[in-house]
């Protein structure tokens, strides 16, 4: 077996030490006093140096929960974290594919996704995540309004907007990534820029859409409302392609098909359209797309999730009633050690955790600081086999198999 170095071997010891873990669940109506829950976990398997996986069970609200979870040294220089990614955000696969193509020793699904359309008959589902999302330093899109949103409710304080990320000093935080751009003209026109490559635009915004995004129609951005997802579509939209930064067309449909390189598609809603029309074929403009940090942090990889645990304390607010099947993402260790944590897949039997009950199995990880990531049929843990160097999926996904997603966290090794 590899040997471990730094804080990823003390947290392993610390974990294979401590076979029973108190789990501070503090939802709301949950007392100290019937919140302690018991994890066991298994012995730990080495992964690549500084990165262990471990199986773990847990006796929680309705029944016991078996689950796994990996922890990755990120002290450790051979240890990077990186986005997993069919290459466009309107696009999925295979967790074991993402994990195999891109050379990663282990990875979990990431954020909520556009999985369907039922409440908007003949648009196409996009199958792209919520939040925003950063690869290699490189902003791939932005967040869909709050109202917007698949997935669980948010706790207060929160929104979409949310992401956990990874500097490039390899440290862990939970950030906010919010719209950075603008649409400039000559004659000193400026127009606002509210999002990119995002399944849904805000009421009366402008999106971009570039090369990254793929070749899904784009009429789903213009459907529902900040507030309401189920919103009908605007018939008040515009959408304006530019190319080596000039105007080539404007229309009243919004198209499909993959964007070229040298290109940006402009769609507009309500006053947005407005705007757009004001554009003149062959005029000159820049667009800019980029995502700006709350918390000032140079971030080299983000995917979006929801914070359930900030600075040791479960977040006020968080649903204690709801289990499911969970994937979740975590770190302790002022950002130095992550936990990537997945459940099996449990539909038919009801158990499965809380979003309060995921957030105490966070805190008995050694966790300070979590989001609760894309779970149900979703949840889906994999890391390389030790003799093979074949992907294995370690958990068991609910409906047995893998369903394609837009994004994972991967872990890749150095060594």
């Amino acid at each position: 077996m590899t040997r471990m170095t730094g804080r990823a071997r003390t947290a392993a010891a610390s974990l294979a030490a401590t076979i029973t873990m108190s789990v501070m669940v503090l939802g709301a109506g949950v007392t100290q006093a019937d919140a302690v829950e018991r994890v066991r976990l298994a012995e730990d398997v080495t992964v690549a140096p500084g990165i262990t996986y471990q199986a773990f069970s847990v006796a929680a609200s309705h029944g016991k929960v078996t689950g796994h979870v990996i922890t990755a040294d990120l002290s450790d220089s051979r240890v990077s974290v990186g986005m997993l990614t069919p290459g466009k955000v309107a696009a999925r696969a295979k967790l074991s594919q993402l994990v195999s193509a891109q050379g990663a020793v282990a990875g979990v699904n990431a954020d909520f996704f556009n999985i369907d359309e039922t409440q908007h008959p003949g648009v196409q589902a996009t199958g792209s995540a919520v939040g925003p999302a950063i690869d290699n330093g490189v902003a791939l899109k932005s967040a869909v309004p709050n109202g917007q949103r698949f997935g669980p409710g948010l706790a207060p304080g929160t929104s979409t907007r949310d992401v956990i990320g990874v500097d490039y000093k390899n440290r862990a935080h939970i950030d906010s990534l919010s719209v950075d751009g603008s649409i400039k003209g000559h004659r000193d026109k400026e127009l606002g820029l509210d999002g990119f490559n995002q399944y849904a635009i805000p009421v009366g915004g402008i999106g971009a859409f570039t090369s990254q995004w793929g070749d899904v129609s784009r009429k789903r951005a213009t459907c529902g409302t900040d507030t309401v997802r189920a919103g009908a579509c605007s018939t008040d939209v515009y959408e304006v392609t530019v190319r080596n930064n000039r105007v080539v067309s404007g229309s009243d449909t919004i198209g499909a098909g993959a964007v070229d390189a040298d290109s940006v598609v402009l769609v507009g809603r309500e006053a947005g359209a407005a705007e757009l029309r004001s554009l003149e074929i062959g005029e000159h403009i820049r667009v800019d797309e980029d995502l700006e940090s709350a918390g000032g942090n140079r971030l080299k990889f983000a995917v979006g999730g929801a914070p359930v645990l900030r600075d040791g304390k479960p977040l006020a607010g968080l649903d204690n009633k709801a289990v499911a099947t969970r994937t979740g993402a975590a770190f302790g260790d002022d950002g130095r050690t992550l936990y990537l944590l997945v459940l099996d897949g449990t539909a038919e039997s009801g158990a499965g955790l809380t979003i309060a009950e995921l957030a105490g199995v966070f805190q008995s990880v050694g966790a300070d600081n979590g989001v609760n990531l894309d779970g149900g049929g979703s949840s889906t843990l994999v890391t390389r086999d030790e003799v093979t160097g074949k992907p294995v999926v370690r958990n068991h996904p609910t409906g047995g198999a893998e369903r394609p997603v837009p994004e994972g966290i991967g872990l890749f090794s150095r060594a």
